[in-house]
């Protein structure tokens, strides 16, 4: 009887062991998953262009982000030098051109999002879901109010017409933003109406190209040409800088296809460790929370329809809008590139 009682009860004990020990380890797997995930982001974008988003999205979400900013070209030589062995989950950069040679280069995943999908214009996104658009700049004229009279703008194209023979200014062909202005033509008109059109840009200057957007407006106030072609938040810099400067917005092609568009925008790395979190930060960048601090950060349209640009860019005016794919722009880069160096736009 004594020793039935004993195997009853190290049974017991046992028993008793095994219930407490089960509580214990289920809570060391809470506690796993409770952790916050940490997010790579490798951005083009400069810091505090991302930081409130990110610091917004960490508020809501509990989920680190952590990121390096850069240009895009070296950003992109880094992902792929890397290879699977990147921290980055994230690629955030500007110009359709860019995110066109990761997508190329196979640093990108396809991520099937029916938030993206339904948050982001067809036009503005990877044809195989590899990355996204996540707000908008025009790629627009600039010209001076005193000198330019009502009716000589029409057109990018017209600006390589006689009378604007030594007004205009231009920036650099070797920035990523003009790249895609002429890309865009290429597909719209054909490469050698096109080089034509592109050779009397060079032919009207007034003066050496300029390094950046805002050289050249400063130029047009400066009166050393009259009228040149910006991304419009570089517009909306200046003006909130100098609201009486003697500059205005015009919108090119109405009559036409419209304004030439660009983007900045994201895609979830190929070698991601957190996938399925790097989706849904890609996801509530494209949201309607996010999308009115894209607006708000930087004088940028938002992708998603349901959200309005600020007072300030809406003040600008309604304009038609190029609908060609911004992909197209990033696949005709090179061609583009060649052909503002056979007509010397330097």
């Amino acid at each position: 009887m004594r020793k039935l009682i004993s195997v009853v009860a190290l049974a017991t004990l046992a028993a008793g062991c095994g219930k407490q020990e089960a509580p214990e380890a289920a809570k060391t797997e809470a506690a796993k998953s409770a952790d916050p995930v940490t997010l790579t982001v490798y951005s083009a974008r400069k810091e505090h262009l991302i930081k409130p988003l990110f610091d917004l999205y960490t508020e809501k979400t509990g989920t680190q982000i952590q990121y390096i900013t850069d240009k895009a070209a070296p950003l992109l030589s880094r992902l792929n030098s890397e290879g699977a062995n990147t921290p980055a989950d994230m690629l955030i950069t500007v110009d359709a051109g860019n995110l066109w040679k990761a997508a190329a280069d196979g640093v990108l995943a396809s991520v099937d999002s029916e938030a993206l999908e339904a948050n982001v214009p067809a036009n503005l996104q990877d044809e195989n879901n590899q990355w996204f658009g996540l707000s908008i700049r025009a790629r627009t004229i600039i010209y001076a109010k005193d000198r330019v009279k009502e009716g000589e703008l029409s057109t990018y194209e017209a600006l390589a017409d006689e009378q604007w023979k030594g007004r205009l200014c231009l920036r650099t062909s070797k920035k990523v933003y003009n790249q895609s202005l002429v890309a865009s033509m290429i597909s719209n008109l054909g490469e050698e109406k096109t080089e034509k059109i592109v050779g009397g840009w060079v032919n009207n200057l007034a003066t050496d190209v300029f390094s950046n957007d805002t050289k050249a407006m400063n130029a047009v106030q400066a009166g050393q040409c009259d009228a040149t072609v910006v991304n419009t938040y570089y517009y909306g810099r200046l003006q909130a800088k100098a609201p009486d400067a003697n500059l205005a917005i015009f919108w090119p092609n109405q009559e036409d296809r419209g304004v030439h568009i660009n983007i900045s925008g994201a895609g979830v790395t190929k070698y991601a460790k957190n996938p399925a979190e790097a989706q849904k930060l890609l996801e509530w960048l494209s949201s309607e929370e996010a999308q009115q601090q894209f607006a708000q950060l930087n004088h940028e349209y938002p992708v998603n329809a349901k959200v309005s640009a600020t007072p300030e860019v809406q003040a600008w005016g309604d304009f038609k809008r190029d609908e060609l794919n911004v992909s197209e722009a990033g696949r005709l880069q090179p061609a583009s590139v060649k052909l503002m160096d056979r007509v010397n736009y330097r």
